[in-house]
This record gives C-alpha cells, sequence and structure tokens, in this order.
C-alpha cells in the first residue's frame, strides 16, 4: 500500500471577498509541483460563495466534472441550453468534451459551500451532457452511496462520467468500521474528510484532510465521530 497524506491545512487558497477557495491540487495562480493530481483526479476545490455572487460565463473542454454542494444552492447556466438549480444533497456532472460554456452562481440567501472536482476522460472530443440527481435520502443510510461511476458499470442509482472512475459519499456514526474494496488493481482511492474524525488505512483525519492510496485492494475505514466522507477512486494513470 502507498500512502500520500494531504492535511487540510496544506491546501492552495485564494480569497477574493466574494470567493474564499481551497485547493486540494494545483489551481489557478496555486501551484505546487507535489501537488499537481492524484491519478487521474486533477482538482479537488473546496469554495464558499456569498449570496448573489458566483462564476460567470466560462468554457471547460475535454474534462469530466462534478459539483457537490454541502450548503446552499447553485444556479447553472449552459450553452447547452440547461437552466438548473442544484441544491445541497444532489449532485451535478457534465461532460464537457467537445467544448461547453457554463456559469454557477449562489442563488439563495445563505452562503454556499460546494466542492467542485475534475477528472481527465476516458475519451476526448465526445459530445457534451449534463445530468444531476438527489441523493439526499440515500446518504440517510449510515453508509457509502455511489454517486458517480462509469457508464460500462453504472449502478442503478449513480451518474456517470466518461471514465473509470467511481465516487462514493457517506454520512457515517460514532463507531461505523467499514471496507472499501477498490475495483480495478490500477486504480487508487482520494478520501476526503467533509467533517468529523475517522482512522483510514492507520491514518488519522480530521475536518478536510484528505489522504490518497494506492497499491492496495481494500482499505480499511472507522469513524470516531459521527463524519461525513467523499472517497473518489481513479486509475492511477
Amino acid at each position: 500500500m502507498e500512502k500520500v497524506i494531504h492535511p487540510a491545512n496544506s491546501r492552495g487558497k485564494a480569497n477574493h471577498g466574494w470567493l474564499n477557495a481551497n485547493f486540494s491540487f494545483s489551481f489557478a495562480n496555486y501551484f505546487n509541483p507535489e501537488k499537481v493530481q492524484f491519478g487521474l483526479l486533477r482538482v479537488l476545490n473546496d469554495d464558499f460563495v456569498k449570496p448573489g455572487m458566483g462564476f460567470g460565463t466560462h468554457p471547460h473542454q475535454n474534462m469530466e466534472i462534478i459539483s457537490i454542494p454541502l450548503k446552499g444552492e447553485i444556479r447553472h447556466k449552459d450553452t447547452m441550453d440547461h437552466t438548473a438549480v442544484v441544491k445541497a444533497g444532489e449532485v451535478q456532472v457534465m461532460s464537457a468534451g467537445t467544448g461547453v460554456e457554463h456559469s454557477e452562481f449562489n442563488s439563495s440567501n445563505e452562503e454556499l459551500n460546494m466542492l467542485q472536482i475534475w477528472i481527465f476522460p476516458e475519451e476526448n472530443e465526445l459530445d457534451p451532457r449534463y445530468d444531476q440527481k438527489d441523493f439526499s435520502e440515500l446518504l440517510k443510510n449510515d453508509g457509502l452511496v455511489n454517486i458517480v461511476s462509469p457508464k460500462s458499470d453504472q449502478s442503478e442509482n449513480s451518474l456517470f462520467i466518461n471514465q473509470q472512475a467511481y465516487l462514493h459519499l457517506g454520512d457515517f456514526q460514532i463507531g461505523r468500521k467499514i471496507e472499501y474494496k477498490l475495483k480495478n488493481e490500477g486504480h487508487g482511492v482520494y478520501i476526503f474528510l467533509i467533517e468529523g474524525e475517522a482512522e483510514v488505512a492507520n491514518t488519522s483525519l480530521n475536518d478536510r484532510d484528505a489522504v490518497g492510496i494506492w497499491d492496495t485492494d481494500e482499505i480499511s475505514m472507522e469513524f470516531i465521530k459521527p463524519s461525513k466522507v467523499l472517497l473518489i477512486e481513479v486509475p492511477m494513470n
């Protein structure tokens, strides 16, 4: 088993007043040669956006983009003629493919906290696509919920993207223990503890800490406090 540990306070930061951003990997003006990506996971941004503010229309190409609002809601509009509101408990996916432009704004009266994830695609220059789904009921079950899968291995409830990647969210009670089995021996898992306290493969994690693990087929997790966790399993090359 190989591991890389990313404490919360090691993340890059940018505070623009209306936006307080935290970068797990190099992004925008933040560059760390040791934190460019984890396998095919390129971006994990933890953004706090003031009410009424947001990201104006901007382009993406050949990237799989997953947005997860943890608090508040995102108003999304894109050049595929989608206009949508994505609320906490929901997940949004967008395959940028040949190219798409979109905007994201906080349309509520409270601060928006959202995770944005970019994963390199398995195939470039595909038609852009958009989808979203409400997982709030499934997330009440004290276990991992598969929110994103490859199209070739899509679960009954998950959204799909153009990559052999699997994303899981989970809410856990004190003392809960689980084993996560990787889908492929060439994969690794980036485990981001959104809140709480956990012991993951003999590594202690607290709020916003993360650990990337590869060269293993199973990972043990124990939750010391009530916790919310995000697992991102991706090919390592």
